[in-house]
């Protein structure tokens, strides 16, 4: 029977929450210092303490010493309690990193598809892979989030449009549920990214911010009082269809509403994207293999490589000004291969040129995140889902 507001029960669910909470945020602790947090008595934290140590979900790691009397029992969450699964899927790498319910990383694996047509299967064996390496049994895992720089539909959850992954389709969701047994979310890789600079990077506690992705395309994607905005089909922050002067428009009969305009085919993607931007390195002299290449030896050319980077700066700019002129962020994160290619150099010349392209002029600062940035946000979205339910479930 469902919990009443003002129940007992409820409390008790409440207490234990937000005991665990902050175990996981800034333990081990004390009793004492769980009620001067939590603003319990010392005898509701013990009755709490009991029941999480009951649930296996908590146990003493230790001893702090006091003034007088016996010392102090320190409490931590279990890590082993439950493990989440974070992955970033592109067409050339499948990651997948297992985390335990603290955030500890157990294990990473990468592979490569190497051009399978089943993304069920490809995802089934890298995860396996992985919880071998963390040598936990697939069952122990509660939540598993998946990055993909695609569409997803944020009604169902499932894939609408994935322009580099032919095989990823609609269906893709519930397959890969009933192929794990476990609850799986698919989210857009530049959304998780965004997640991670807020929790790890330079978007630290900041509400309202973009982050402006590039890599092999562009992408944006825009965190508004704390929460991702998708938009009602999914598509917020694709600015890679956003024309753009000069640039080609997408066809009538491929309009961006059936997100099967080829990338790159018109807009911002065919001005900023990997391909345009060897293009541009090579008419300034710097030309190399891939587009990350080409901006890192500009970025490091000094007055040489400037012609090249303001360009490039103003090209990116017409994107970031897009979201500026329409929400006024406070800051816009710049990241991808590309973008962290480009340093801080880059990031100082694309805030120059939205101060002159905007009314408004927001802070530009270079991603902060250290490692896969999409991987990282998926563990941390999986966490987030994992921690709901084990945390706030009700013993038996």
């Amino acid at each position: 029977m469902p919990s009443r507001p003002g129940t007992p029960r409820l409390l008790r669910e409440l207490n234990d929450r937000s005991a665990l909470d902050l175990l996981v945020s800034s333990g081990p602790l004390t009793r004492a210092q769980i009620g001067q947090h939590t603003g319990l008595s010392k005898v509701t934290a013990s009755q709490l303490l009991s029941r999480l140590e009951e649930r296996g979900l908590v146990s003493v790691v230790g001893e702090q010493a006091g003034g007088r009397g016996p010392n102090a029992a320190l409490y931590a969450v279990v890590p082993s309690s439950a493990y989440v699964a974070g992955l970033e899927v592109g067409p050339n790498r499948v990651t997948a990193g297992i985390a335990d319910i603290t955030g500890e990383i157990a294990a990473e694996v990468t592979v490569d598809p190497n051009g399978a047509d089943d993304p069920v299967s490809v995802i089934h064996d890298v995860v396996v892979k992985a919880c071998r390496s963390a040598r936990i049994p697939l069952a122990k895992l509660r939540a598993l989030v998946l990055g993909t720089p695609g569409v997803i539909d944020p009604r169902t959850g499932d894939v609408q449009f994935i322009y580099d992954l032919p095989h990823w389709h609609a269906g893709i969701l519930q397959a890969l549920r009933r192929d794990l047994r476990l609850e799986v979310t698919i989210e857009n890789d530049v959304n998780l990214a965004a997640l991670a600079e807020r929790a790890d990077g330079a978007a630290r506690d900041v509400d309202d911010f973009a982050l402006l992705w590039a890599t092999r395309g562009i992408g944006l994607a825009v965190m508004i009082g704390g929460r991702l905005h998708r938009g009602v089909s999914g598509g917020a922050g694709e600015i890679g269809y956003l024309p753009v002067p000069g640039m080609p428009l997408p066809d009538e009969d491929t309009e961006s509403l059936t997100w099967e305009m080829p990338a790159l085919g018109g807009g911002l993607g065919a001005l900023a994207g990997a391909d345009a931007i060897r293009e541009l390195a090579d008419r300034h002299g710097f030309a190399a293999p891939t587009a990350t290449e080409c901006v890192r030896t500009a970025a490091g050319a000094g007055e040489d490589g400037d012609p090249f980077m303001r360009e490039l700066a103003t090209r990116l700019a017409y994107g970031v000004a897009s979201v500026t002129i329409v929400l006024d962020p406070e800051l816009v994160v710049i990241a991808g291969d590309i973008g962290r290619a480009g340093g801080e150099r880059l990031a100082g010349l694309i805030e120059e040129a939205v101060g002159r392209i905007c009314p408004t002029r927001p802070r530009v600062a270079l991603t902060r995140v250290e490692g896969n940035p999409v991987l990282r946000g998926a563990i941390l979205a999986a966490l987030d889902r994992a921690r709901e339910d084990v945390f706030s479930a009700s013993p038996a």
